[in-house]
């Protein structure tokens, strides 16, 4: 057991919040139709199309990895190409999940300075090669909030989309820290999405506070076409959805998803400006934009807060670590932790 101590690795280490955990217990008391054909699901869809002002498919989804490679698996053939950046989590943790459901597309990497894709990269991989040997591109995926805690400016947005759609490309955006970029950004679901023209968004909620279960939600409608029966051949339809749609309307309905994630946000600004007065010269290595803050430690410092029972990730290089804030976050643990980012810097210099 770890007591009290909130831990930075992870914001998907965070519990049920308490008002999904209401609308759960609801929903637990109801004897309802099964696999989605419940009120609770259909309130949900609702809600979500309410939020994004668009009557937009939507459907449910245990996880991010089943969201995102079923959603591209609705966009792409075999032979197409997939462009995102190199740290983008389709690449670096599903486990080629959208290779193994599209069947064969192919990420087609690009750099890009904090996580992000560029249009310029866009061109470049489109303008490469047009030839039957190579992977025909078919569809941009950004991550919004990057998998670097960056948050794709609405300038930066509206430039990504127009190089896409001059290149004939679809648009997916990876959304399992959607509410955080959206905190940031201070404007509306729709602005960000749909204006823009984004196809499909893979909405994230297990990170706000959510029991389980990922929305996929289409906003150019044609793709949608028969995602039920995707979602029921990769074991992603859900007996019970009730339960996971109840998870949903705890976050929207009570508006626990903006607030859990605005309070994320803030616990990382905080951990951001305790760490550069505790601890000068600390190397801040990407923009803290959303939830999570990358620093670069020393490899005995990085141990030695291991030893001390601290979690947290290192997977950009051995001595950058992710800090990473979430829903449930407490000012007394970021002291806490600071404090022994502290002194264990302070025992390095001895």
């Amino acid at each position: 057991m770890s007591g009290i101590r909130k831990h930075f690795a992870s914001d998907n280490y965070s519990g049920i919040c308490p008002e999904v955990m209401e609308y759960i217990i609801k929903a637990n008391r109801d004897h309802e139709v099964s696999y989605g054909d419940d009120p609770y699901t259909a309130e949900a869809i609702k809600t979500i199309r309410e939020l994004f002002e668009t009557d937009c498919p939507v459907f449910f989804v245990f996880n991010g990895t089943a969201a995102n490679a079923l959603a591209l698996s609705s966009l792409c053939n075999p032979f197409h190409g997939i462009i995102c950046h190199e740290n983008a989590h389709i690449e670096t943790d599903e486990c080629a999940a959208p290779q193994f459901f599209t069947h064969g597309a192919k990420l087609l990497l690009t750099h890009g300075n904090n996580g992000k894709v560029s249009p310029a990269a866009i061109n470049d991989i489109v303008s490469a090669r047009d030839d039957v040997h190579s992977p025909k591109p078919r569809a941009v995926s950004i991550t919004q909030a990057t998998e670097l805690g960056t948050v794709y400016s609405l300038d930066e947005l509206e430039a990504l989309c127009e190089a896409a759609k001059k290149h004939s490309l679809l648009l997916h955006m990876d959304g399992a820290r959607f509410a955080n970029a959206l905190a940031t950004l201070k404007t509306t679901p729709r602005r960000i999405t749909v204006d823009y023209g984004v196809d499909v968004l893979c909405l994230g909620g297990t990170k706000l506070g959510s029991a389980v279960g990922e929305a996929v939600v289409f906003f150019n409608k044609q793709y949608a076409e028969e995602f039920g029966r995707r979602c029921k051949q990769a074991a992603q339809l859900a007996s019970k959805m009730r339960i996971i749609s109840a998870s949903w309307l705890g976050l929207l309905k009570t508006g626990a998803w903006l607030k859990n994630a605005t309070h994320a946000n803030r616990c990382a600004e905080i951990l951001e400006k305790r760490l550069r007065q505790e601890a000068p010269g600390i190397k801040i290595v990407f923009p803290r934009e959303a939830n999570s803050l990358f620093v670069q430690l020393p490899e005995k410092a990085i141990q030695s807060l291991h030893d001390k029972g601290w979690h947290f990730y290192t997977f950009i290089g051995r001595d950058i670590v992710r800090f990473m804030c979430s829903w449930d976050t407490k000012e007394e643990e970021i002291e806490r932790f600071v404090g022994d980012v502290k002194r264990v810097l302070n025992e390095k210099r001895q």
